[in-house]
């Protein structure tokens, strides 16, 4: 925001500003990099007339400038939202008009606040108000302002330097300068090789994130001090490495649930359901499968997996997208679910124990998205529905005392117990416990019917119970 003394030099600066940036200008209020906003009336100048807007125009702007994604960028002010108005993002604050007191206060108070990685805000005074600042700091402390005012930049950037040197020793086994030397084209590989480096580290993710994080910080308040510029390409590269760890993360947080379904579809079957690849590949430096029928859990694409330079780098991507398809499951088969989510928490722990490789690792996790493909095929082989075979499941048909019943039998204790809670189902049914507990009841006669061990009826009839509630919607569309 740049403060200027009247509405005159507000649109001769405008002018001015857009020879330099044409392609910053545009008279729409919603489009375009830098606006104008002040009072006035058709009496103006001719030239002013694009800058005059009523309350609901302004407000379109000021709603951009609050949006740290729009792309304005700057806008010159007289009087108007010096007072009363909160844009967090605001930054930096140039000031070429006279302000005291509370008026001062209240200007400096626009870039004064936090948001994200900014702590504070800078101030650029062409007119020399150090001594009005005072004044005003003056003012504010003798009427109960609270909080120390004198800032001693020093600190800043002591704190900045030693934050500075805790990034940098991280960076002790490679050599992040080098990036300052590559072509535009070199630099993206420089950048994942950067990543895969950070997250084999020992916590390395969240050591990082959050020393460049506070790194950041310190900067934004220790700038224009030489020290700071000094360093403003190194935090640079590691703001980009950490913006890049922070796509791994939460690339599939942010996509939608079909591009979640599309993207581990394509890590973990060969079912490609989509004309569009998600790229979530590039992000871990992967090669993106062709959409044609390339079947990723093929022997070609798993020797292609082993021998990948950036093993770091796709084990979390592969661990993220497991752990995704681990949890869709959960409410169509939660024995299931359990288990592979069992056998991935052991097979991360063993890795973070340092007892797995990160090639080992890979393999491991390869070996059980197999499991889990073929964990879709199960229901076919045993001629059951998903349904049917989330109750096969509850039924622990793998314990010996249960196994020896048989699969002939267990798969009709499966198919009759969902045939029963099929029947037994009401509106809002898993939220009423009269309907529960006669289901509860009902299972367990089934139960008893086949033979099911005593001994293990009452641990079945919950789980097959929380399975029917998980599966609510499912039983009650056939109704």
């Amino acid at each position: 925001m740049i403060v200027c003394m009247s509405r005159r030099i507000c649109v001769a600066l405008f002018d001015a500003i857009i020879k330099i940036r044409p392609e910053w200008y545009s008279s729409e209020d919603d489009k375009g990099a830098i606006k104008v906003i002040m009072t006035g009336s058709s009496s103006d100048p001719l030239d002013w007339q694009e800058h005059i807007r009523n309350k609901p125009r302004r407000k379109t702007i000021g709603d951009r400038l609050k949006d740290p994604k729009d792309g304005l960028k700057l806008v010159l002010v007289r009087d108007m939202w010096l007072t009363g108005f909160d844009a967090p993002c605001l930054h930096t604050l140039y000031i070429d008009k006279p302000m005291s007191g509370h008026n001062l206060m209240q200007a400096i108070a626009r870039v004064n606040r936090v948001f994200k990685d900014k702590e504070g805000g800078l101030i650029v005074d062409y007119l020399g108000i150090a001594q009005d600042l005072k004044k005003a700091l003056s003012i504010y402390t003798e009427s109960g302002g609270k909080g120390k005012i004198d800032f001693d930049q020093e600190e800043a950037v002591a704190k900045m330097v030693e934050l500075y040197e805790i990034v940098v020793d991280l960076f002790d086994k490679f050599d992040y300068k080098k990036f300052f030397e590559l072509q535009p084209r070199e630099k993206l590989n420089f950048l994942l090789d950067a990543t895969d480096y950070v997250l084999g580290l020992d916590k390395g993710q969240e050591r990082f994130s959050s020393n460049v994080n506070n790194l950041s910080k310190a900067f934004a308040i220790s700038v224009p001090h030489p020290k700071a510029i000094a360093i403003r390409d190194d935090l640079s590269l590691f703001q980009a490495i950490k913006a890049r760890i922070s796509k791994l993360r939460e690339s599939i947080k942010k996509l939608s649930d079909e591009e979640v379904e599309t993207a581990i579809l394509q890590i973990i079957s060969n079912a490609l359901i989509s004309t569009e690849v998600i790229d979530i590949f590039e992000a871990a430096g992967l090669k993106n499968p062709e959409i044609s029928g390339l079947n990723i859990l093929s022997d070609e694409f798993m020797a292609e997996l082993k021998d990948m330079p950036r093993k770091n780098l796709a084990l979390e991507l592969l661990r993220r997208l497991l752990n995704d398809e681990i949890k869709k499951r959960s409410t169509r088969n939660i024995t299931q679910s359990k288990k592979f989510s069992e056998m991935l928490a052991d097979a991360i722990k063993r890795y973070q124990n340092n007892a797995l490789t990160a090639a080992e690792i890979i393999e491991e996790l390869i070996r059980l998205a197999k499991d889990i493909k073929q964990a879709d095929q199960r229901g076919e082989k045993l001629n059951l529905d998903f349904r049917e075979l989330a109750f096969y499941d509850a039924l622990e048909v793998n314990d010996s005392a249960v196994h020896v019943l048989g699969d002939d039998i267990l798969k009709t204790i499966a198919r009759e117990l969902v045939e029963s809670v099929k029947n037994s189902v009401t509106i809002d049914w898993d939220k009423k416990e009269s309907v529960q507990a006669k289901m509860r009841v009902m299972i367990k006669r089934i139960l008893k019917k086949y033979g099911y061990p005593p001994d293990k009826q009452e641990k079945a009839v919950i789980d097959i119970l929380k399975q029917a509630k998980q599966m609510a919607d499912d039983f009650s569309d056939n109704q």
